[in-house]
């Protein structure tokens, strides 16, 4: 009886796969097709193809004040054109904004909430988070009223002026570390069927609980210090740079300052998200996160595969050689007008290296996503090479330093050289500090 009961469950066993798949034949032939794949080009973007480089400092640029270098192996990645610009993080702000609006309606008007396919509300009800612009010109009191405390209160205004509140503006978002998942220490135990080690969290080390226990949650204010163009020039006039640099459309194609490493942070997870909600929504897949591009990767993509370039026109000379300066920077003794620009100028205004992207040198130095560490290229790997850390509030000084890249125009040309290195801190905001993203590719030679 025993061994007929086992012969029937290895045949219902194979009925069972057989219907699954019936044209394998018992061969090996992978799991169900899941359709063709394949990865949408971004908008805006360039796709540095995966290569080999020389990392910091050589021969050419040994001044830059970064001694050591290293061979670096780089993966395929696709970086932004240009740098992120007033008009790009305003579609962020705005989103913010109207999501937090919608929120504060949620209880006092129907009219926002999600139906389902046959027009009835959901349940449980959920906000229409595609009705966001809408509540702006609704005239209903009620939403009116639920609004008011998202302005900046009568005593406050300038001038009467009824404006959005910028210091409520803040942006939640969670991430997965898979960096304190993969420590060993902290690894799944099959036997006692329990997590092991421990983590950070709010300053102090607790026990890992279950895989939440790696979900890392952010609450990131997201407008821009528009008053970095008064506080980083003492003695100087530039209260028209404050009052329009981020919102009059003439500056729309400039580059945005005045964010924080962590701002940008929190832009590249917002812009993956939207990505993502849109391709799934079309039935397509989610791609690679957007990111802060690691020092390496930006490196790389400033050479234009120049091998020892100094700049990233691949060349010595911060002039053509008809005498024309190549980007915006800080010429001569001070000259800020004889490259073309004052401060910042229209993103684009220079020709591209030879990757496609423009002002990798100049305009605005860029945030990464790596700490800075003066020996940093003595211990990351040279695979894909990436020191990354999130400072708490309660570290030292020295922590909270995030590498920048390629000078801005405030510089001397020095700053420009594709392997200078200097660093900013995290919550600092700077009137020649902006960003741009990278998205890594899933290692397709696409082109």
């Amino acid at each position: 009886m025993k061994k007929l009961l086992t012969f029937g469950l290895i045949a219902a066993a194979i009925l069972s796969l057989n219907s699954c798949n019936k044209s394998s034949n018992g061969e090996l032939v992978g799991a169900s097709s899941r359709g063709k794949w394949f990865e949408p080009t971004p908008s805006g973007m360039q796709f540095i193809r995966r290569g080999t480089f020389v990392m910091g400092s050589n021969d050419q640029d040994a001044r830059s004040g970064n001694m050591t270098s290293k061979q670096a192996s780089i993966e395929a990645f696709w970086m932004d054109e240009t740098e992120i610009t007033n008009s790009e993080y305003r579609q962020f702000v705005n989103w913010v904004r109207d999501s937090i609006a919608l929120s504060m309606t949620f209880d006092v008007s129907d009219d926002y909430k999600a139906i389902d396919f046959d027009g009835n509300p959901t349940e449980p009800p959920v906000i229409d988070w595609e009705r966001r612009e809408d509540l702006w010109e609704d005239e209903d009191e009620n939403i009116q009223s639920a609004l008011e405390s998202l302005y900046i209160p009568e005593n406050e205004r300038f001038f009467r002026k009824k404006e959005v509140d910028a210091r409520k503006l803040f942006y939640e978002y969670a991430k997965v570390n898979y960096k304190e998942a993969a420590r060993r220490s902290n690894s799944y135990n099959y036997e006692t069927q329990s997590y092991q080690g421990s983590v950070m969290r709010d300053g102090q080390m607790v026990p890992v609980q279950d895989r939440s226990s790696f979900i890392v949650r952010s609450r990131t204010h997201v407008y821009p210090d528009t008053l970095v163009w008064i506080r980083d020039f003492s003695y100087g006039y530039n209260e028209p740079w404050t009052n329009k640099y981020f919102w009059h459309p003439g500056f729309d194609e400039y580059p945005v300052v005045g964010v924080t490493w962590k701002q940008a942070k929190a832009f590249c997870h917002w812009r993956t998200a939207t990505l993502n909600k849109a391709l799934i929504e079309e039935g397509g897949y989610a791609v690679q996160d957007y990111h802060l591009p690691t020092e390496a990767e930006w490196e790389y993509a400033a050479r234009g595969g120049v091998q020892l370039s100094m700049f990233p026109w691949g060349g010595y000379y911060a002039r053509d050689a008809e005498g024309t300066f190549l980007a915006n920077f800080k010429p001569l003794r001070g000259n800020y007008v004889e490259d073309g620009g004052m401060a910042t100028m229209k993103v684009g205004s220079y020709d591209p290296n030879d990757y496609g992207l423009y002002d990798m040198a100049g305009n605005v130095a860029e945030w990464t996503g790596d700490a800075y560490d003066e020996s940093a290229y003595n211990f990351t790997n040279d695979f894909n090479p990436s020191y990354e850390y999130d400072a708490q509030a309660d570290d030292p000084a020295a922590l909270k330093r995030k590498v920048i890249r390629g000078g801005s125009w405030k510089d001397i040309s020095h700053f420009l050289q594709s392997g200078t290195r200097s660093y900013e801190y995290q919550d600092s905001a700077k009137s020649y500090i902006g960003f741009r993203c990278a998205r890594s590719s899933f290692g397709n030679e696409l082109k």
